[in-house]
């Protein structure tokens, strides 16, 4: 018997690290021919038309392989002509320290490639905080890291997912910023770099530029003054190019590529189950979100397509869960007859179908009742804030209400268990905001046991807000690493009962997030800066440290307050070079009414003239 693992120069490497399964590949698909019509023969020079692709995510395999999006790109692309697809992720530190000390490359997972082979290599840029695993991958995979010092020799490095919104901080990295949807973004790009082969870069980049919702930060010059940074086009394009950068998007989802199968892979992986996106955007609203605002406007999946395509997807994985994916599930217009329909012919396959996402509403419970039949596990809702008026503030759209009520159906219909996610650090937030968590979590444990529930358990996470761009909240002050501290301890000091726990997220983390999340290319040298000095995997506890970054910044002359303190409203904003389809206009007014604690209705129920003008 033939392993092709063996064929693998990292094999030998595999027994001296940590999870050894993150590099073998060996994974399952329904059929090569699902995903490429033919295996793609890469080593076949007579097709000079194929583009060599490279889909890189900067973190763990089994980080990687749980984001849908990531999986439905690579099989989206693989069925394009003349491109053939192959994945990286991002080697966990002991990896990478054998690489370098053998002087292997980082290749593709799939068919060993070293990653300067390829024609493009294409990052998702899903979190601030992976943004030092992508110079790791650009340095193991033998590519330089700033595109200033690339020629004709390298790959086209390509950027998308919700970094590509605020570009600036990569932008000395990156060559190509793709911003919004793959479906629209690809076909085009990828036929332009198929056209330009053999031209100079700067011409193949002109011409990329041209191109609707493509950023190319080389031909772009940031000018900073009193009032922020405004950008002056590179003077040979001048009277070609436009900005802002426009958002491509799908007018209608029922144009979306749909998936008929997924990669399994061949370890445990975060979400481990065959998942379908039932629509895309979110009506809701809420002032801090981000995807919220940058996935405008809702666009959904008829029902009879999910439930076939469904079906067609569990019998060609093996999973025994199904995921209906969305920004609100339980939002989605035909959920009660996707659910009726579906529920009783996954369980004759002996599959569980899962809402990964609930409100806080009878409703949802409603509905996760009826799909949990045997209630061993927990359910999860996001409060988001301890008291009605920060609720409000945020644009939550929940009442005390319907938290109550819906906490007592959860447990009436047989759950013990709850956790309950929140923000502390959110606009105007008050001690008695912050306290207000606790008494509602001690609440929740009080209905619980007046339903006898006898192991109940309420897990409280917070996590400290971190204004992000393109939304109401662009504008505002971060709390400070100590600020968060305080208010993580006085949480912390509240907590008596042995069935609530309560977890807060890293503030130092939280402050390099909020750096980097609303940065200009100026951060470009301290990223680097850092992650010469050993900054890795900076969302993991384990690997992270500040005391690298705040050296970087000091050496580059950068005080990272800068990037979190209050922004003036006229203020020139770094990421206005991309232009989401909603207006300033609109964000300032919400911001405006958040401070007033009004609620703006859902998006299906009244217009907010955002500026996507996407009503009928």
């Amino acid at each position: 018997m033939w392993f092709p693992e063996f064929d693998n120069p990292l094999w030998p490497l595999w027994s001296q690290v940590s999870r050894p399964s993150r590099y073998s590949g060996s994974e399952w698909r329904f059929s090569h021919s699902d995903f490429r019509g033919e295996d793609k023969d890469w080593e076949d020079k007579d097709k000079k038309d194929t583009l060599k692709v490279c889909l890189a995510f900067p973190d763990v395999y089994e980080i990687g392989m749980s984001y849908y999006g990531f999986q439905v790109l690579s099989s989206f692309l693989s069925e394009l002509p003349d491109v053939a697809v192959d994945r990286a992720y991002c080697p966990w530190v002991d990896m990478e320290r054998l690489l370098r000390e053998t002087r292997l490359p980082l290749t593709s997972l799939e068919h060993s490639i070293p990653l300067s082979q390829f024609d493009l290599v294409g990052f998702t840029l899903q979190h601030e905080l992976g943004y030092t695993n992508v110079l790791t991958m650009l340095d193991l995979g033998g590519i330089p890291l700033c595109g200033e010092t690339r020629d004709e020799r390298h790959p086209i490095v390509v950027a998308g997912g919700p970094g590509a919104f605020v570009p600036e901080p990569m932008a000395s990295f990156i060559d190509v910023f793709c911003s919004g949807e793959g479906e629209v973004l690809f076909p085009e790009l990828l036929s332009v770099l198929r056209e330009t082969r053999g031209m100079k870069r700067e011409e193949r980049f002109a011409a990329c530029a041209r191109l609707p919702g493509i950023y190319v930060p080389s031909l772009i010059r940031p000018v900073y003054g009193a009032k922020g940074v405004h950008f002056e086009i590179h003077e040979a394009l001048r009277n070609n190019l436009n900005l802002p950068v426009r958002r491509q998007f799908l007018s209608s989802f029922e144009d979306a590529y749909l998936p008929e199968a997924m990669i399994v892979p061949s370890v445990s992986v975060v979400h481990d189950r065959a998942a379908m996106e039932i629509f895309r955007g979110c009506s809701r609203g809420c002032r801090f979100c981000q995807a919220g605002i940058t996935n405008r406007p809702v666009r959904e999946r008829a029902p009879e397509t999910l439930v076939d395509a469904i079906l067609k997807l569990v019998r060609r994985t093996g999973w025994n869960e199904a995921g209906l994916l969305s920004l609100a599930t339980c939002d989605y217009s035909s959920i009660d007859q996707v659910i009726e329909t579906l529920t009783p012919r996954l369980l004759e396959e002996g599959v569980h179908l899962s809402l990964p996402s609930l409100r806080m509403d009878g409703f949802s419970v409603g509905l996760a009742a009826r799909l949990q039949k045997v209630r061993r596990g927990g359910l999860t809702f996001a409060p988001e804030a301890g008291s009605q008026r920060l609720r409000d503030v945020i644009n939550k759209g929940i009442s005390e209400e319907s938290i109550f009520t819906c906490l007592d159906q959860v447990f009436s219909k047989g759950w013990d268990r709850v956790k309950l996610y929140f923000m502390m650090g959110l606009p105007t937030e008050t001690e008695e905001d912050l306290d207000g968590i606790i008494r509602l979590a001690r609440s929740a444990l009080a209905l619980a046991r007046a339903r006898k529930r006898k192991r109940v358990s309420v897990a409280v996470s917070v996590a400290g807000f971190v204004p992000k761009a393109h939304t109401p909240f662009q504008w505002e002050r971060q709390n400070t690493i100590e600020e968060f501290k305080e208010k993580g301890r006085r949480l912390k000091s509240q907590v008596k009962d042995r069935a609530l726990s309560l977890k807060y997220h890293e503030p130092e983390q939280s402050f390099l997030e909020g750096v980097l999340a609303r940065g200009d290319r100026r951060l470009g040298r301290a990223i680097e800066l850092a992650w010469r000095n050993g900054a890795r995997f900076d969302g993991w506890s384990e690997t992270f440290n500040l005391e690298r970054w705040l050296g970087a910044f000091e050496k580059c002359g950068l005080d990272p307050t800068d990037y979190t303190g209050e922004r003036k409203q006229d203020a020139m904003l770094p990421w206005d070079i991309v232009d989401v389809g909603v207006t300033k206009t609109f964000l300032w007014r919400e911001r405006c009414a958040a401070y007033d604690a009004r609620l703006t209705p859902d998006c299906r129920v009244g217009c907010g003239a955002c500026g996507l003008n996407c009503r009928p």
